[in-house]
């Protein structure tokens, strides 16, 4: 596959399962995961430099907590990482005597709950489900049964919430109140060719479109709200995980991909798989929604 002109590698970074990329604004930069390494990575395009924390557990996805420090899903539920700490707290315990299941992506809604939803390591149906952590620490289940639990994010109008279970090779959208986080009714908004990859994580930009990352895909879609596919960018790697919206101007889009299923003839073909890339598509994202806790 040939990649998209003007997609660029950042740093030198290679992850199993790059996963759920978020753009910390106060910090000026981005914070992203290793889900099976159990790393939290942040990078600062004033620098140049990536830091990374180990903290020793799976980690599916990340937020930054509003009070400081980070809110993340990990293999046993959800933790906090407190400001200047460099080990975890669990505040939200899901499935932890259950070692065949992990959390997988998460993002915080416009009122500050974090979702996030489970999987099994073996990925068999029905095997997850779908979670709200609530400010004051109470975990609700949203949807009791899906498979992987994946890539999520809001309209604008924090109306509908967009949400992908990957074997449905779906994005559906559910109809969505801000205020208390209820789901109402749910519908497929697009449907995709297994030919043409897997539904993995998405982001919302400013006029309302989805950005989609394909795994196995070698791509990252875009659709309009109503579901009808606008533009590609193509990546050097067919383990595309996810997409966030960074820089000053929110208008760099951030893509992080992986090498965790990759064969042996894959990785040689493949010798990006894992990197962390960046792609000015000529539209802007949003600031990224932080944990009220």
């Amino acid at each position: 596959m040939t990649p998209e002109p003007g997609l660029e590698r950042i740093g030198l970074t290679v992850d199993r399962i790059g996963e759920g990329p978020i753009w910390d604004g106060p910090s000026a930069s981005l914070i992203w995961v290793d889900i099976m390494s159990g790393l939290v990575r942040r990078y600062s395009p004033s620098t140049g430099l990536t830091t990374t924390l180990d903290v020793g557990r799976h980690v599916g996805a990340v937020a930054v907590r509003a009070g400081g420090g980070l809110v993340l899903a990990s293999d046993d539920g959800f933790r906090l990482l407190d400001p200047g700490q460099a080990t975890t707290r669990l505040i939200g315990p899901i499935g932890a005597d259950d070692p065949e299941r992990r959390m997988n992506d998460g993002k915080c809604d416009p009122n500050g709950r974090f979702w996030a939803g489970t999987m099994r390591y073996d990925k068999a149906a029905g095997g997850g489900a779908f979670y709200s952590l609530e400010p004051d620490g109470t975990v609700r289940v949203k949807v009791p049964t899906v498979t992987i639990s994946n890539g999520l994010d809001w309209s604008p109008d924090g109306r509908t919430m967009y949400y992908v279970d990957t074997p449905t090779q779906r994005i559906d959208a559910f109809e969505f109140d801000p205020a208390d986080g209820s789901l109402g009714a749910r519908r497929p908004l697009v449907t995709i060719d297994p030919a043409d990859g897997n539904p993995d994580g998405l982001t919302v930009d400013a006029e309302g479109h989805i950005w989609l990352a394909l795994w196995r895909g070698w791509a990252v879609r875009r659709y309009s709200p109503e579901g009808r596919f606008e533009r590609e960018v193509r990546l050097p790697t067919a383990l595309v995980a996810s997409v966030a919206f960074g820089g000053a101007n929110l208008d760099e889009l951030y893509i992080t991909s992986a090498n965790e299923e990759l064969g042996g003839l894959e990785r040689a073909a493949q010798p990006e798989a894992g990197a962390l890339f960046r792609y000015r598509p000529g539209v802007c994202g949003r600031p990224a929604n932080t944990f009220a806790g």
